[in-house]
């Protein structure tokens, strides 16, 4: 660091010499030094990374917004979120949940490596060996397609009647699947995309690749929620002995409540 020192003169006072006298000489004075300007050090700039303190991270997940229902079933219990892009069907879900109208019904309708479906009100007292899968409350749910929601592993979709009676793909009022499906590749997706007029998201497609799901059913049927817990349980009903009709052979009976 330079420091600036400004020097002040020496002023030596001259005395007139007078014959035969010695000389008298003025004491020089300490030349006076400005005190030099006091500048605090530069930061030394680190040439290597630099380390940041973390922020705190929150101790508890935060929670996707959504309701949620527990299905409990003869084969484990099942969470699944309902969605708020599709209002009329959440509604409509939760309304039945409420009433306690699911209590007790069958998963009616289950196919490895498809789906497995329940909510026909004729299935709680059904016999072994009825065929189910006609009965419902009276009333359909206008379709909440949304290209977000696609029928991935888990997606909570309604049932509805087919095209040749239905041409506007509206939902039974009750009847309901839960998809367990297959993995995809992508000349399958792009035959789906080609299909139903829409592309895939990159995160979709993944999913369809990896994890798997029924496709083909995208822009079909109405997803409105998803499992969060259960995928399993998915799997253990989709898997067990069925007839003809896709019935197990042993009723898997279902029972769901709303989570406050």
């Amino acid at each position: 660091m330079k420091t600036l020192i400004t020097l002040a003169f020496i002023s030596l006072a001259s005395l007139t010499l007078q014959a035969q006298t010695k000389p008298t000489v003025k004491p020089a004075t300490k030349p006076a030094i400005k005190p030099a300007a006091i500048t605090k050090p530069a930061a030394k700039i680190p040439s290597g990374p630099v380390a940041v303190k973390p922020a705190p991270v929150p101790s508890a997940k935060t929670k996707i917004p959504g309701t949620r229902v527990k299905v409990t079933t003869d084969s484990g219990v099942i969470i699944i979120r309902l969605y708020d892009k599709t209002p009329l069907h959440r509604d409509n879900f939760i309304k039945l949940v409420n009433q306690k109208f699911f209590d007790s019904l069958l998963f009616h309708r289950v196919i490895n490596t498809f789906m497995i479906q329940g909510g026909d009100p004729n299935s709680k007292y059904a016999p072994p060996g009825q065929q189910l899968g006609m009965g419902d409350v009276g009333y359909t749910i206008p379709s909440e397609f949304d290209s977000s929601l696609y029928h991935k592993k888990g997606a909570l979709a309604a049932a509805r009647q087919p095209d040749n009676v239905n041409p506007t793909k509206a939902s039974s009022g009750c009847q309901f699947y839960i998809v367990q499906g297959k993995t995809w590749s992508n000349e399958e997706l792009n035959m789906h995309e080609m299909r139903k007029g829409s592309k895939y998201t990159p995160q979709q497609r993944a999913h369809y690749q990896t994890v798997g799901g029924t496709a083909q059913l995208d822009g079909n049927y109405t997803v409105f929620g998803e499992v969060e817990s259960g995928f399993e349980v998915i799997d253990k009903i989709a898997t067990v002995g069925r007839d003809g009709s896709n019935r197990p052979f042993g009723d898997i009976r279902m029972y769901i409540e709303l989570l406050k």
